[in-house]
């Protein structure tokens, strides 16, 4: 359709094209929303971000330092700081996860009110979880990680990342408590009964939820029927019956209760709770695969641990050295914590040190020279006494049968360092 413009209308033609060409190409753009804008900060904290997520790790905490130390008040400061702890972490190796401890250590010191706080508590005790030995190594690595894992819960109690902590900690006890229970099992066949029940006595009060706690209580109580205290070994008994009560060894626990006279007590509801539960996460965690190649990796083996239950979180002894004063009608304690109502008998037997790796083979103990009834081919006393104390050697009470100590039982390590721990029966 055709336009007519009249003839004072053609001056206008030129003005409203020149006004249109300047609308649509010189006149000034509109100012963009508030936050579109790209800021340096974010930009050099999404740029380390994508290098770590494709394993550029040093080039990732380049340009995250550089955003702390040039943009001290960004809101990315604290984000930086944890992505440098998280980089170490994933980036692994023994270097790595120590530094990473270091990092995580420094966000809690300077943002202890944040939420990602509890994150980097957290990731500590997993820095730790992950250096793990097997528990015929060393277990330093295991003491450090159940004592953070444990800080975790105490001071994060109601945070979401609680239950991932406690399954991690029941796992790490039982790496603990599988050691402890190596050890015991080896005094306790050499017939090194105080040695073996110094060890039994801290894992069965302190690892509830291990695996074999049940044989370990059985292991305790044939010790104190050994050196004729069926008064304590009814406990270990009655432990067995009450807190393991779908243990195949409850029967044997039962009918030795029987035979002392002493009361059977009904099994806890709750530990009934939680072995029924336990049955049903299926106990063939581990495959065949796994179970073949185990020898060959350094981590270990926790597909026995349990799924449910609280885990211990009282900190472990620092210095092993223990008193356990146990007399008629007393209670079995670690830390002293036992009182003696009576006479009280006790023998020195080798430390409990927390991280101390299982001793390894000794000979067996030299018998006297002076008895010619003793066999030279074993250890024990001519008197059949299983803890291999010898004739004539001087006791600490007058308990003899009770009290005689065998010191070449003890590890020679802890000799060095003088410490004991004395255990009564």
């Amino acid at each position: 359709m055709a336009v007519k413009i009249s003839g004072k209308g053609k001056l206008w033609v030129p003005v409203l094209a020149a006004a249109l060409l300047g609308g649509c190409f010189g006149g000034k753009k509109p100012a963009p929303a508030a936050g579109t804008s790209a800021e340096p900060d974010k930009v050099l904290y999404d740029r380390a971000a994508d290098d770590i997520k494709h394993g550029k790790y040093t080039v990732g905490r380049l340009n995250l330092q550089t955003l702390i130390n040039t943009y001290p008040d960004s809101e990315y400061l604290a984000k930086a700081k944890l992505a440098i702890g998280d980089s170490y972490y994933k980036e692994g190796g023994m270097a790595g996860l120590k530094q990473s401890i270091a990092e995580y250590k420094d966000f809690i010191t300077f943002f202890p009110f944040l939420d990602e706080a509890a994150y980097a508590q957290l990731q500590v005790g997993m820095s730790h979880y992950r250096q793990m030995e097997k528990p015929d190594r060393d277990h330093a690595e295991a003491v450090q990680a159940e004592a953070e894992l444990q800080t975790f819960l105490e001071k994060y109690p109601n945070s979401p990342l609680a239950p991932q902590a406690q399954q991690r900690l029941r796992e790490t006890q039982e790496v603990l408590a599988e050691g402890n229970f190596r050890v015991a099992r080896f005094y306790f066949i050499r017939g090194a009964n105080r040695a073996a029940g110094a060890r039994l006595l801290e894992l069965t009060s302190r690892y509830p939820l291990y695996s074999q706690a049940d044989q370990a209580n059985l292991m305790l109580a044939q010790i104190y029927e050994k050196t004729e205290r069926n008064d304590l070994a009814s406990k270990s008994y009655a432990k067995i019956v009450q807190e393991y009560p779908l243990s195949p060894l409850v029967r044997e626990a039962k009918a030795k209760l029987t035979k002392f006279g002493a009361p059977v007590p009904q099994p806890d509801p709750v530990a009934l709770a939680r072995m029924k539960q336990e049955q049903q996460e299926a106990h063939n965690r581990t495959g065949l695969l796994r179970r073949s190649t185990g020898f060959v990796r350094s981590a270990p083996d926790v597909s026995a641990a349990a799924r449910s239950g609280e885990p211990t979180l009282t900190p472990a002894s620092e210095t092993g050295d223990e008193t356990l004063a146990i007399g008629p009608g007393a209670s079995v304690g670690v830390g002293g914590g036992a009182g003696a109502s009576g006479s009280s008998t006790s023998a020195t037997v080798e430390t409990v040190t927390p991280g101390s790796a299982p001793p390894a083979a000794q000979p067996a103990p030299a018998t006297s020279a002076n008895d010619p009834s003793a066999d030279p081919n074993s250890g024990a006393a001519p008197n059949g006494d299983p803890s291999g104390a010898t004739a004539g050697q001087p006791t600490q009470t007058s308990d003899a049968p009770a009290q005689a100590a065998d010191k070449s039982q003890e590890s020679t390590s802890k000799k060095k360092k003088g410490l004991r721990k004395v255990i009564p029966f």
